[in-house]
């Protein structure tokens, strides 16, 4: 029978550093979450070899008395809690005492530290039967880590190139020092200086270190609601790019790579988001530290909300209303012609587009709340009701300002100015008070219809339109079958689909909006959902992928000339709706080009 022995208290640390030192980046969060903990005002941070030589830390903080260095070395050893309950709600960085014992085990450490009001400073060596010595040092600690591994050599090996463990490094500085703006923030590497960060407030902390064309290009925000609050920036929609690595989301001052979060981000962005591009947030969250568990995972970066729900739904919507509100159109850099001849790249660009606004779209499916076909057609039935039997009818002309393309734009003009012209039948050229501004009047009039489908959807409205002949088209027998077992919830849902013959299919009615769509490829897209997903597997966000696609099909087309009434209308309507900026597919629908960017591309006071 094997023989049960307990196992040495190297070995048990050793284990510990396996959870808790991963690379030399794991080390260098653990002991800046130290230095911050004990009040730091500024810190230095110096590296060599990316960390893997040399990982040395210097502090302004509390420090550590002589009699207490031994201590701290010691695994399980923390002045930060106490009690369960003190676990059950701790407001600090670091607490669990592992990480100087853990990296102790694994690395060469030296802890040199001097009190506020001590006369001496004292350096302790994490080895066996070492005592603490005199050590010339100004108030604060500097912990000094080297040769990370060197006992080790199997888990070293696991290790990166020295460019790699550098940049996680880096990134932990980065992550930390976002947190903490009223702290300064050195780090040399190589004995290069790569950094120095003054103390600041936090946009200029975030500029700092994410650039500031991500202050330039996000949205601030700033909600709270009981023990819950958010503020920080998300990216604009059309401003985002396919980078997966520009999410930095902070609980309680502490970076996390939470699911909960992640997914209400995904959620918040899914309407605006163009293609394969991803949310780029900088988001600080604050909880009461008792309803949030951050004693997950010894590394500390996962979470446990008591509420995930509630967490959820919090930041979903805090994120959705940032976003709905008007946004201001990206910035088009100008740059003079080389030649006399102008550049017709752009034109080329306007046809392919022009084609694929043209084209039906598909959506993939998306997660959501399951809800019975039946009820999310009629409801889209009804969300037609009162938005108009046109296109053009949509369009409330006599209310738009009319505007003189001679006249000035005055100062108080609307953000998207007045209509002066139409470019291809497929822009509008508009005048405001800073300048030109251009929309994409398909992809604008879609996020209008779009809009209002969902808004009359929640209000349950009702509108069908009789066709005059029917559309018929060619059907298999599954198609067939699936409107005939199907037959009472589409009459109710606006549609009248029948069997006209063994191998075709007559659509006599469709909801409003969709008069002057194609009946025959509405109903064959409406066929194939309730074959593929049944009356009662649809779910709410396959709901908003078909309005999507039927303001597609409703929304203005391109090459039909517009008065300068509707033209304005037009813009009017996109002031006043929710997520303008981005049509239903994410693509931009308007871009302002100021005097300024104007005057540098004609040599203007040059």
């Amino acid at each position: 029978m094997p023989t049960i022995t307990r196992l040495p208290d190297l070995l048990i640390s050793q284990i510990a550093a396996g959870e808790v030192v991963e690379r030399p980046a794991s080390v260098l969060k653990e002991l800046l979450e130290n230095s911050l903990d004990a009040g730091s005002k500024a810190i230095q941070v110096h590296l060599e070899e990316g960390g893997i030589k040399l990982i040395r830390i210097t502090d302004d903080g509390c420090g550590i008395a002589r009699e207490q260095l031994a201590l701290a070395l010691t695994r399980h050893a923390t002045s930060k809690i106490s009690t369960l309950a003190d676990l059950e709600q701790v407001g600090t960085l670091g607490f669990r005492g592992e990480a100087l014992a853990s990296v102790a085990s694994v690395a060469r450490l030296t802890l040199s530290s001097r009190e506020h009001g001590s006369s001496h400073a004292w350096k302790l060596k994490a080895e066996t039967g070492a005592e603490p010595e005199p050590a010339a040092l100004m108030a604060g600690t500097v912990v000094e880590m080297r040769d990370l591994y060197y006992n080790t050599p199997a888990r070293r090996k696991f290790l990166k190139a020295e460019g790699t463990e550098f940049a996680h490094c880096a990134d932990a500085v980065r992550r930390l020092a976002m947190t903490r703006p009223d702290v300064a923030f050195s780090l040399t590497h190589n004995g290069r200086n790569l950094f120095q960060l003054a103390p600041s407030d936090n946009t200029r902390r975030i500029a700092d270190i994410l650039g500031d064309d991500f202050i330039g290009a996000a949205r601030p925000l700033a909600v709270a609601a009981g023990p819950l609050s958010i503020s920080g920036f998300a990216i604009d929609p059309t401003r985002a790019s396919e980078a997966k690595d520009g999410q930095y989301v902070f609980v309680n001052k502490r970076f996390v790579r939470d699911k909960v979060i992640a997914h209400a981000l995904r959620e918040a962005y899914r309407d605006v988001l163009h293609g394969s591009r991803q949310p780029a947030v900088c988001l600080f969250v604050t909880i009461d530290p008792a309803l949030v568990d951050v004693n997950v995972h010894p590394a500390k970066t996962e979470v446990r909300f008591r509420d995930s729900r509630a967490m959820h739904q919090f930041i979903f919507h805090a994120l959705q209303r940032t976003l709905a509100a008007p946004g201001q159109a990206a910035n088009v850099e100008f740059t003079a012609p080389q030649n006399a001849t102008v550049n017709r790249e752009n034109q080329a660009f306007s046809a392919s587009a022009h084609a694929s606004y043209a084209a039906p779209l598909q959506h993939q499916g998306t997660l959501g709340v399951n809800e019975p076909a039946a009820a999310t057609y009629l409801a889209f039935a009804r969300a037609t009701q009162g938005i108009g039997q046109s296109t053009a009818a949509s369009y409330n002309a006599s209310a738009a300002p009319q505007f003189s393309p001679g006249a000035g734009a005055e100062a108080n003009s609307p953000p998207l100015g007045y209509a002066i012209a139409q470019l291809h039948g497929i822009y509008v050229l508009a005048q405001n008070a800073r300048g030109l501004v251009l929309v994409d009047m398909h992809a604008a009039h879609e996020r209008i219809l779009y809009e209002k489908l969902k808004t009359a959807f929640d209000s349950r409205q009702v509108a069908t339109q009789n066709l005059l002949i029917p559309a018929i088209f060619s059907a298999d027998p599954l198609d067939i079958a699936a409107v005939e077992e199907h037959t009472a919830a589409l009459a109710e849902l606006g549609f009248a689909i029948a069997p006209l013959g063994p191998n075709q299919l007559g659509v006599r009615s469709v909801p409003a909006l969709l008069q002057s769509g194609d009946p025959a490829a509405l109903a064959r897209s409406l066929i194939a959902e309730l074959r593929e997903h049944g009356i009662s597997q649809l779910a709410t966000a396959r709901r908003n992928e078909l309005l999507a696609t039927m303001a597609c099909h409703g929304a203005v087309r391109a090459r039909r000339l517009l008065t300068l009434p509707e033209m304005n209308a037009l813009l009017r309507q996109m002031e006043e709706t929710e997520r303008a900026g981005q049509c239903n597919h994410g693509r931009p629908t308007w871009t302002e080009l100021p005097l300024a960017a104007l005057d540098k591309l004609f040599l203007r006071g040059q």
